[in-house]
């Protein structure tokens, strides 16, 4: 049995009036499609579980097939949706893995990188330090800032952008 739109389609008809047989030979010949599919997308390593992945959602989802439509195209969206989402993983794995790479700062050198901000903010005037101390280091939204020093909010804006550029001129005239 060739596995061509037709093929399939009569096939998925058949599995949706509940016959078990057509159902089996249907998941039967989409799992070498999928294979060629993300053959050229995903590590050899994944392939199989991408493809049991993709079944699965044809499964859960072939009472969503609209008979009237073609069976590949909504075959293939499923399966670019689980390839979607297992790149998706991938990334979130990959980022966790960098930050596990990462090691943590020593007390010593959280204390010099503290002093460093601490030296370059006493350079600058109050008003600005003060803006910084609370946007930027606080966390502090702009409107809580401004009420906590009394200042207008476009002012705390001011501040900070003039106290930062401050502070990079002075870190590049100390290089």
């Amino acid at each position: 049995m060739t596995s061509d739109e037709a093929t399939l389609a009569r096939l998925m008809r058949a599995a949706q009036a509940g016959d078990a047989l057509a159902y089996r030979q249907l998941l039967g010949m989409a799992a070498p499609l999928l294979m060629r599919w993300f053959r050229r997308k995903v590590a050899p390593a994944d392939l199989d579980d991408l493809v049991q992945d993709t079944l699965l959602a044809v499964h859960q989802r072939r009472a969503s097939w609209d008979p009237a439509r073609p069976f590949l195209p909504w075959l293939a969206a499923i399966a670019r949706y689980r390839w979607v989402d297992r790149l998706r993983r991938a990334r979130v794995r990959d980022a966790d893995a960098l930050f596990d790479d990462i090691a943590v700062e020593s007390g010593e050198a959280a204390l010099i990188g503290r002093l460093g901000c601490d030296r370059l903010l006493g350079m600058l005037p109050g008003p600005q330090a003060a803006a910084i101390r609370a946007v930027k280091i606080e966390g502090l939204s702009v409107i809580e800032a401004a009420a906590r020093l009394g200042q207008s909010e476009s002012m705390i804006k001011v501040n900070v952008h003039r106290g930062l550029k401050r502070m990079a001129a002075a870190v590049d005239e100390d290089r």
